[in-house]
């Protein structure tokens, strides 16, 4: 019974979002940001109802959201730890980066830890090349970055 009233949920603030656009195919990119913005995500019942809106097949909606690397199909956690993983990053020690984090909170690239708290993402730039080695916690950079500055910025958030 939950889940339906979720679904339904999504459904009505999804065609708001589709109204404003005055249901313009043209516009699916920004349709889809509206959704992500709102969500965190695009859930797959959000997909639905753009693709009926919308009359486009489901296949061409996911194949957009698939081809750009902002938008993403499951919830990230309420701090996304993403490690530029780009030439100058990688040159500089991402990985070391990447590998603490992974060791730090258990998780994989992709995942999310159990308590929703954390979620980690590789990117492949994120134009702060200057900076290099970069991550970002949601929306901050942190540059010229190291294992003991990343250790430090997971345990601050921890405590949050």
């Amino acid at each position: 019974m939950e889940e339906n009233c979720i679904y339904e949920k999504v459904e009505k603030e999804t065609k708001e979002i589709i109204k404003k656009y005055a249901k313009d195919k043209s516009q699916l990119i920004g349709i889809l940001n509206d959704v992500q913005e709102k969500y965190g995500y695009i859930p797959k019942q959000a997909q639905i109802v753009i693709s009926k809106e919308l009359k486009m097949p489901m296949a061409e909606i996911y194949g957009v959201i698939t081809f750009y690397s902002r938008f993403t199909l499951a919830p990230k956690g309420k701090y996304n730890i993403a490690i530029c993983l780009g030439t100058a990053c990688f040159v500089k020690g991402s990985q070391k980066l990447l590998d603490r984090a992974k060791e730090r909170l258990n998780i994989e690239p992709g995942q999310v830890t159990q308590d929703g708290k954390f979620s980690i993402d590789e990117v492949r730039c994120v134009g702060a090349c200057g900076l290099a080695p970069v991550f970002m916690v949601n929306d901050e950079v942190y540059g010229n970055a190291t294992v003991k500055q990343l250790d430090e910025v997971i345990d601050k958030y921890m405590k949050e």
